[in-house]
């Protein structure tokens, strides 16, 4: 194995270079709010709101305080509770699946196609009576096959709620992820393609009598002070968070088309490498890479190899949902879900964000040919 005798650091996600690149928009927006002092629902919320509807093109957005809470306040919505059962994919972050936990349902895990996403070839058999919803995750920043689930949702007549916490502007056909199904939940993590400063999300749906439940429901079952409709929560987007995401939403399209730039050229200096097994790109769906995600032999060793050579990289997600300790009252064991349990032992997060630079992928790429040769 011949050695790199040069050092680049390169971080799975840069944050600091995204805010330096909008350093002065993003600090006239926080000084606004600051100089108004209206910190909570605040013009700067209703204004993200519009915006945002604007560009995923639903007719309501209501922002609540994470991607947690829009799944929650999705379900709590739709009157999903105990005995009904929600199918999701086990091969996702476990904010997919808490919700449905916490209002007494019962989560239904499924198994993945190749893209990583909810396979609808397996979805049909694990539809009973009790089942009420899907959750199709967009994982990775790739949409789900939403032309199978879609069609296989409206034969039985239970609910799509689109998990599009990786997938903001993705493209599904013509159509924005979080338009495919009765509802989306959008995270606005700090890492993902649209990132707060903090945690925040959003609702986005078509459904008016849907979005004026999750209205109430996200600021004490009102819409005005001190008259509670409903027994709500306090799940509201912070004023500060909305200015920042209303800055960082008119960057969004280039953002993403940087993304795709970098990930095109991980795949030119990748493919010719036999260990390696790239992302799958898929005639009509619009990937937007939240993350670049590799199979790798040897991907432990190979992601310790990196660390060394100063490379961040990240496991999404070592642990399937159904092997997690939090879900053994579900009663799942090794070996349900094969596929989802082969790439987890398998897969490699790459750095991926608008400002990585060739140089640095091309020494990522170089390292992770020398670590094979």
């Amino acid at each position: 194995m011949k050695s790199i005798n040069y050092k680049i650091s390169v971080p799975l996600v840069d944050l600091k270079a995204s805010y330096k690149g909008i350093k002065n928009q993003i600090d006239r927006a926080i000084a606004g709010v600051l100089g108004k002092t209206n910190f909570i629902m605040g013009d700067e919320v209703t204004g993200f709101e519009t915006a945002f509807t604007r560009y995923i093109g639903t007719k309501y957005a209501i922002g609540v305080s994470s991607g947690t809470a829009a799944i929650h306040l999705i379900l709590k919505a739709l009157g999903i509770g105990a005995g009904d059962e929600v199918i999701l994919p086990s091969h996702t972050f476990t904010a997919t699946a808490e919700p449905v936990v916490w209002l007494g349902a019962k989560p239904v895990f499924a198994d993945i196609a190749p893209d990583y996403t909810l396979d609808p070839t397996r979805l049909e058999k694990l539809i009973t009576a009790k089942t009420k919803a899907v959750i199709p995750v967009h994982l990775y920043g790739l949409p789900a096959d939403m032309d199978g689930i879609s069609k296989i949702a409206s034969r039985y007549k239970i609910s799509v709620i689109e998990d599009t916490a990786q997938a903001h502007g993705a493209v599904f056909g013509k159509k924005k992820t979080g338009t495919l199904g009765i509802a989306a939940a959008f995270s606005f993590y700090p890492g993902k393609n649209l990132g707060a400063y903090g945690d925040a999300g959003c609702v986005v749906t078509d459904n008016r009598l849907l979005a004026d439940a999750v209205r109430k429901l996200r600021n004490h079952g009102r819409t005005e002070k001190y008259r509670h409709q409903l027994v709500g929560y306090g799940e509201r987007l912070d004023t500060l968070q909305a200015a920042v995401l209303s800055v960082k939403l008119k960057h969004l399209e280039r953002w993403n088309r940087q993304r795709r730039t970098a990930a095109a050229l991980y795949d030119r200096r990748l493919k010719d490498i036999p260990q390696v097994t790239m992302p799958e790109t898929i005639s009509g769906r619009r990937h937007v890479y939240h993350l670049y995600v590799i199979q790798v032999e040897q991907r432990d060793k190979l992601k310790n190899y990196l660390k060394e050579k100063g490379i961040g990289c990240g496991i999404h997600y070592p642990i399937p949902l159904h092997l997690q300790p939090a879900y053994k009252f579900l009663r799942y064991k090794r070996g349900d879900f094969p596929d989802t349990e082969k790439i987890s032992g398998r897969i490699l997060s790459l750095p991926i964000y608008p400002e990585i630079t060739t140089a640095q992928i091309k020494y990522i790429t170089k390292c992770v040919k020398e670590f094979y040769s």
